[in-house]
């Protein structure tokens, strides 16, 4: 899975990795509890059962090896800054994300389609969005499409494969960039080789939050 991350950096921006059975991180955050600290999880199971649960200390395993992935999230406050607030937070929602046509490259039994978030943007300010996003590379960087959401193989905006559909006006575009819930994908492809019999995630829109600025993402700061 790491290797994975490795080969797909834009939508799985690995910060943080910890040793077998270790669930206390270190770098983006002191001593917090990976068991714990998160306000929801999903367990992916082998048979393809999804439990969603708001502590995972009775799934936890010695030879369970975490991973921190970078959260597009973190690049909101630039774009607050710049004058775009995210529609999925004046609005109240969370934003949306679509499995796109795009394969990722595979590692492994880890693999499948690339994941997008979207968040509109008035047309003529489309290059702020990128200018304002694309320093912040350890958290997704700036977008990889804007425009027509059929060119990622997206039928219908109003229907997002994971958090909650936006209003899109007129004089906006929709502006794509890759998502953390890749890794997500890969791991359901893996569950589905029958060479990984449990994966813990969080919930979509329920991430880890960590000690680490975001400004220091955006500094390129270890």
């Amino acid at each position: 899975f790491e290797a994975y991350c490795r080969a797909n950096p834009r939508p799985c921006p690995l910060l943080e990795r910890l040793g077998p059975g270790e669930a206390l991180t270190r770098r983006l955050a002191v001593g917090a509890d990976l068991r714990t600290d998160l306000p929801l999880y999903h367990v992916h199971l082998a048979d393809g059962t999804i439990e969603e649960v708001p502590d995972v200390r009775c799934w936890w395993r010695d030879d369970l090896v975490a991973m921190l992935v970078g959260c597009s999230f973190s690049f909101e406050e630039a774009l607050t800054r710049a004058g775009l607030p995210p529609r999925h937070v004046t609005e109240g929602g969370n934003v949306p994300m679509y499995r796109t046509s795009r394969e990722t490259t595979p590692v492994g039994p880890f693999g499948g389609k690339l994941v997008v978030s979207m968040r509109p943007v008035p047309a003529e300010r489309v290059s702020e969005a990128y200018e304002a996003t694309a320093p912040f590379e350890q958290v997704h960087g700036a977008p990889i499409h804007h425009g027509d959401p059929s060119a990622l193989g997206i039928a219908d905006l109003a229907r997002p494969d994971w958090g909650d559909a936006v209003t899109v006006g007129e004089d906006e575009v929709p502006v794509f960039w890759a998502c953390g819930v890749t890794s997500q994908v890969a791991l359901e492809a893996a569950l589905r080789s029958g060479r990984v019999d449990l994966a813990i995630t969080h919930a979509p829109g329920h991430m880890f939050i960590a000690d680490v600025l975001n400004a220091d993402f955006a500094r390129g700061e270890d």
